[in-house]
Formats: structure tokens, sequence, C-alpha cells
């Protein structure tokens, strides 16, 4: 069962110009909820990780049972104010203006690995925070994991020119 067919296209969404790649359509569908977290699963489950590390809200969707298949913690990464204990945070850019992301400062020990996970890569500015404040903390990061990449848009050659390692279980060229 192909992944990207479950995966709804929809035209100028924000904005004119824009296909946005709804991943809603492939978590609502049994067999591609199971099929997405079980090849995630497959890839990692020889690697050695400690933790998984999604960023908020889609990414937890996929991150959350990919940690708890690999019997490994789960780490949230959120919007300011979202986390109840101390945190730490990162901002970076957006199209039009900037955002933070944050994480509690006691969520990755020094030398733990880390699979950084999240639904979809476009320009790679939120992966590219949450992979600052990892190493910030002192993890290592294994691999960033993507359901979907668009690499038309540039994020994922902006990572791996960071040194970062991606995965993605399918592509959409273009916007």
């Amino acid at each position: 069962m192909p992944i990207k067919s479950r995966i709804r296209t929809i035209p100028h969404y924000p904005h004119e110009g824009i296909q946005f790649r709804d991943v809603t359509t492939l978590l609502k569908d049994p067999i591609g909820l199971r099929t997405t977290i079980q090849e995630i699963v497959t890839r990692y489950q020889s690697i050695k990780i400690d933790k998984v590390v999604a960023i908020e809200s889609r990414g937890f969707i996929v991150g959350a049972p990919v940690a708890y298949a690999l019997g490994v913690g789960f780490v949230p990464i959120r919007k300011p104010g979202k986390l109840p204990a101390e945190t730490i945070g990162c901002e970076y850019q957006l199209e039009y203006g900037s955002d933070r992301i944050e994480m509690h400062v006691d969520a990755i020990q020094r030398g733990e690995k880390i699979l950084l996970v999240d639904d979809l890569i476009a320009t790679g500015g939120t992966m590219e925070a949450a992979a600052k404040l990892v190493q910030e903390m002192g993890g290592e990061i294994v691999e960033c994991c993507f359901v979907v990449d668009l690499p038309d848009v540039g994020g994922r050659a902006k990572l791996e020119k960071q040194g970062l390692k991606i995965f993605s279980l399918c592509q959409f060229e273009g916007n």
C-alpha cells in the first residue's frame, strides 16, 4: 500500500501557488496509519535510540507510537507557553516573520541518541530549530524522520548541509 496515495493534496492552500500535502487522510486510514508507523519502526528497530523527539502537533501523532513501538521515551517540542516546567527555546524564521519552539530542560540527557520526527519537511526551519535544541541539550541526533518530504522547497538540502541525516517515507515534487 503506497503511503503517498493516501495523502490528499489541496491546491492553493494556505496561499495561491501552494500545494498543501494533507496527511490527515493517511492518518484516518487504519491501514495507512499502521503502515506509516510500522515502516518507521522497521527502519529504526536495530539502531540505538534513547528517545523520540517530535514537533507539535502532527509530529506527535507519528512520534509517540514510534517511541512506544521502539520501547523508548518520547519528548514533545511545543509552541511557547505550552510546557509546564522550565524550558529552553529556539526562535526560527518563517516566510513572514519568526516563531519559537520549546522543550523541557530535563528532557534529554547528554549523549542520548535522538530520533527527531515530524510529519512533513518543507523549508526545514522548524526541524532546524528542533535539532539546535536537541544538540544544545547534548543529545546526538541519529536522524530526522518525516512522513513527507517536499525536496523542491529546499528543507532537506538545508538540513543535510548542517550534517543531519534525513529520511522520509515519500516525496512530492513541486511546492
